[in-house]
């Protein structure tokens, strides 16, 4: 019966349907939100499934690719060291030299230097095609050290062709170990270009090609300033270089476009390939789809509570003013502190807290040093900032959202710290102290130090049923601190048992003058 009482009187409220108009359109909204946001994660991960299969796929290509030239060069290197070259002809030298590279897709040149880096056998020309190679990157590599393997150099442009070309090199060496040349092959960077060419990635898509160096090698889409230019300082490429396989979304230096990139090392060659989506590619299908669905819902849900709002607009008044005036009842209008009403309603539910718990309750009494003086000198205004300030710094020396500063009278404030035996509270104590050092009024030229506060301090630990009562704990606290004033202020005295001293003081003794 009550019950049903309770139930026709909520109906019977406007508070009631007011909240149920105004949570009905936001239960949709949050229900479409989920919706769209699931929507979202699946266009992500159809973006990350498609990058690592064209990551794979080009990959793969391209490993296949370096392989099969390696395996031409490995050939050449092997094929001088066959009995009685020397003595072949021209084109039988050739042919023993160059017969496993004959086939091998977007080959550029391939030749075979001597030590002094001129170019004597050519798989295009019989004989070969004149040149020295000398000052090139990858001769002058293999001739400073051995047993390198295969080097792949930065882009050239050939002498020969005149076409851009990616450099690939094995050293070749004499029967005692020393330097007698250098085999040469070349990739077409058409290749690279041919072979990203057939993927769409969207318009801010975008697929590269680095050496661990930073050098790019391709890019596409790509401008001609693409091509060699070094990004080894990218926080994308030091990113693939530390992970060396991976994703992320992240900004392109290039242009400044957002994309998600997928990338990974060509197997144990100096290469990374990465394939970038522009995140607003991987999301505008979605964007356009949430666009049109979050604009009718808001359309709707906004209506309802409008209406539902209207409805309710005197009532949420009244119960704002009763609340506001519930909180100023609660408040120091000086300092924005709780004040004493506050504080004791809060100590009594601390001390019933710590009695049941068995558990350290601590309490600061800080009182503002020779005050009077303040208000005497500078006038009411300036004593007022002072308290401010206090106020200020007496927040900032704890942290727990359990701890309570609060205003209890005049230049008087109290520090309740629950779940705190006396050690802790002398720490925060001595934080008071560094804090108040800090507070300075520039209005009227009150400097860091000038502000001084003695505090008295009382931790107890209730037994059960036989804890201090509220005006006990408060009682030696203020004690405490008539002892700090007493004992020259700007110090802590911690409150003892009855029959015992006072501790010693806490806190640099710094006096006020009396100025």
């Amino acid at each position: 019966m009550i019950l049903l009482r309770h139930l026709n009187a909520c109906l019977r409220s406007a508070r009631t349907w007011i909240a149920l108009g105004v949570l009905a359109p936001v239960g949709m909204l949050a229900a479409s939100g989920l919706m769209l946001l699931d929507l979202r994660r699946d266009a992500w991960d159809r973006a990350e499934q498609t990058s690592r299969n064209l990551l794979q796929v080009l990959e793969r290509d391209i490993a296949r690719n370096v392989e099969m030239y390696d395996l031409s060069i490995r050939a050449a290197v092997e094929n001088l060291r066959a009995p009685g070259l020397g003595q072949a002809s021209a084109q039988m030298r050739q042919l023993i030299l160059f017969d496993r590279a004959a086939t091998a897709r977007d080959m550029g040149v391939m030749l075979i230097l001597d030590e002094r880096g001129d170019a004597v056998d050519d798989i295009d020309a019989v004989p070969a095609r004149k040149g020295n190679y000398a000052d090139r990157e990858y001769f002058q590599v293999h001739r400073a050290r051995a047993g390198l393997g295969l080097h792949v150099g930065t882009p050239i442009v050939s002498r020969l062709t005149g076409e851009p070309m990616l450099p690939f090199s094995r050293r070749v060496d004499k029967p005692d170990g020393s330097f007698g040349g250098v085999v040469l092959g070349s990739l077409k960077l058409s290749y690279f270009a041919h072979l990203f060419g057939e993927i769409d990635l969207g318009r801010g898509g975008a697929i590269n090609l680095y050496l661990n160096d930073g050098t790019r090698l391709m890019r596409y889409p790509s401008e001609q300033a693409d091509i060699g230019a070094n990004i080894a300082q990218a926080p994308t490429f030091r990113r693939f270089m530390r992970e060396g396989r991976g994703s992320f979304v992240a900004t392109s230096v290039r242009d400044g476009i957002e994309r998600y990139y997928t990338f990974t090392r060509i197997g144990a060659l100096p290469l990374i390939l990465n394939v970038a989506l522009s995140t607003r590619d991987v999301e505008a299908d979605w964007y356009a789809r949430a666009t049109v669905i979050g604009s009718v819902l808001l359309v709707l849900c906004g209506l309802t509570i409008a209406l539902s709002l209207l409805f309710g607009r005197e009532l949420r008044r009244r119960e704002a003013m009763r609340a506001e005036l519930a909180t100023l009842s609660r408040t120091d209008a000086l300092t924005g502190l709780p004040n004493r009403r506050c504080f004791e309603d809060r100590f009594a539910l601390a001390r019933a807290a710590a009695r049941d718990a068995g558990r350290p309750l601590a309490l600061l009494i800080a009182d503002a040093d020779h005050f009077k003086r303040y208000n005497d000198r500078y006038g009411h205004p300036v004593g007022d900032e002072v308290l401010k300030g206090l106020a200020r710094r007496l927040s900032a020396s704890v942290h727990r959202p359990e701890d309570l500063v609060s205003r209890i009278g005049g230049e008087e404030f109290a520090i309740l710290l629950p779940d705190t035996d006396e050690a802790g509270a002398l720490r925060i104590a001595d934080r008071v102290h560094a804090e108040i050092r800090a507070l300075t009024v520039a209005s009227a030229g009150i400097g860091a130090g000038a502000v001084t506060v003695s505090i008295g301090l009382a931790c107890a630990v209730p037994s059960h049923g036989r804890g201090p009562s509220v005006p006990d704990l408060y009682r030696l606290a203020d004690g405490a601190l008539y002892e700090a004033k007493a004992g020259g202020r700007n110090q802590t005295r911690c409150a003892a048992p009855q029959g015992v001293p006072a501790t010693p003081p806490r806190g640099t003794l710094q006096l006020v003058s009396a100025s």
